[in-house]
């Protein structure tokens, strides 16, 4: 999946109160110019789970840049399972394969951290080809999140 142009990172996997608040603020820049600006959408970022979250922060590994992250809510608070979500990788780095490394990632950790759980998650429609290759199913029928159509779509427990 990764090609040979992903840059090397190096990760950090903590909770929201383990955050330096520098990669607290680079997470949510991050986010912002993703979701926010190049999509176009203004929705609330902070939307309390982030709380209730592990954070797995990815920086390239030359220029300490944080060029990938991911959220993972506790089971319970979002879905009954755990959940991957506010899944980004910087525009910088699309086409690299990154975005593949980072989600083998996030699942390795949640694998770890909650073993034999499944994962769910809410994703953008266009993207479910992407989630696929890493094990989702597309569970339920679409609908509008902050006018984006989306679908729930789950990983059965390794």
């Amino acid at each position: 999946m990764p090609q040979d142009d992903a840059p090397l990172l190096n990760w950090q996997w903590l909770r929201f109160e383990q955050l330096p608040i520098d990669d607290l603020y680079d997470a949510l820049a991050l986010r912002g110019r993703i979701f926010v600006v190049e999509q176009k959408c203004p929705y609330l970022d902070a939307d309390g789970l982030d709380r209730h979250a592990w954070h797995l922060l990815g920086r390239d590994d030359e220029t300490g840049e944080l060029v990938a992250c991911v959220r993972v809510v506790d089971p319970g608070r979002k879905y009954e399972v755990p959940s991957i979500g506010r899944v980004v990788v910087a525009e910088s780095e699309r086409g690299t394969g990154l975005g593949h490394v980072l989600m083998a990632e996030a699942l390795r950790r949640c694998d770890a951290q909650w073993p034999g759980a499944a994962n769910r998650i809410g994703a953008q429609a266009h993207l479910q080809g992407f989630y696929r290759r890493h094990g989702y199913v597309t569970v339920g029928e679409p609908y509008l999140e902050d006018d984006i159509p989306h679908v729930d779509m789950e990983r059965a427990g390794r």
